[in-house]
């Protein structure tokens, strides 16, 4: 029987800017691979000036699960989405839409997910950090979903209506998109005579952000490029002359050939710092 791994992400495309790599490489070994996509994206923006055209925003929706199927068989994975609505954005002071995912409460969210848990019955679950990875609200709301979902599908008091009650093993939450991250490649490109496109990114992280523990790291480097085609397929939102499209692949490999995750919870035992995601149970 085949290891099982779930990621739950807010939007399409997340999958693919986030643990991409880590995801193809298990499938590829024979891992059984899910990915819970949470909302459609529907209020995303349209990011690719190439796709930027009256149809695709006036069925963006629709258009970016054509992109998230594609995805997904490019990683070689399965994807379930959730069924909850994209809250977009909104600026401060601005109101979140109403029946939007950030919006629903809590426990129905999490039963919507304790119910695919049981059903997928995953050893490891992966999400964000109580950070979202940024202040979007549909990632703060991932991230609380996730981990109420992982404790109560173990619960048979919870939700007894959702399926028979399953413990998964280990709950990671993603480092992808650091800080340290970013600063290693552009010192890496820096140091080979590459224009980085690195600066003005890291110009916008805050002063005093603390450094994230990474408790795992996945050596992921051949996956690279697979990550890459399955970005570019939600092109909607991905513009392959701008932003995670310009670093340079042959330095990303030499000074960052992994995707990091922080080890959350756990109910097998581990020896940190892990270089694999099924430490403690595999045969």
């Amino acid at each position: 029987m085949p290891l099982r791994l779930m990621t739950v992400h807010a939007h399409p495309d997340d999958e693919s800017s986030k643990g991409a790599a880590t995801l193809a490489k298990y499938a590829a070994e024979g891992a059984d691979v899910l990915v819970v996509t949470c909302t459609g994206g529907e209020r995303g923006d349209v990011l690719n000036p190439a796709m930027d055209r009256p149809g695709v925003r006036a069925d963006l929706a629709a258009v970016r699960r054509a992109e998230m199927e594609t995805a997904r068989r490019i990683l070689g994975v399965r994807q379930h989405f959730l069924g909850f609505v994209d809250s977009g954005l909104p600026g401060p002071g601005e109101a979140l839409p109403e029946g939007c995912f950030a919006e629903v409460a809590l426990e129905t969210a999490t039963e919507r997910l304790v119910a695919e848990i049981r059903a997928f019955r995953p050893h490891v679950v992966i999400t964000y950090d109580e950070t979202g990875g940024y202040p979007h609200p549909d990632h703060i709301r991932t991230h609380e979903v996730t981990a109420a979902a992982f404790d109560a599908a173990a619960d048979p008091g919870r939700f007894p209506g959702a399926g028979e009650p399953w413990r998964s093993a280990k709950l990671y939450f993603h480092g992808a998109l650091s800080k340290a991250w970013f600063e290693a490649l552009h010192d890496g490109m820096t140091e080979r005579g590459i224009t980085s496109p690195m600066g003005a990114v890291l110009a916008e992280f805050p002063a005093g952000l603390p450094t994230p523990e990474f408790t795992a790291r996945v050596s992921c480097a051949d996956y690279f490029p697979v990550r890459d085609r399955a970005l570019l397929a939600h092109a909607t939102q991905i513009d392959p002359n701008a932003g995670f499209m310009l670093h340079d692949r042959d330095v990303e490999r030499a000074v960052w050939p992994t995707e990091d995750y922080h080890l959350a919870r756990t109910h097998v035992e581990v020896s940190p710092p892990e270089d694999d995601l099924f430490a403690g149970l595999r045969p």
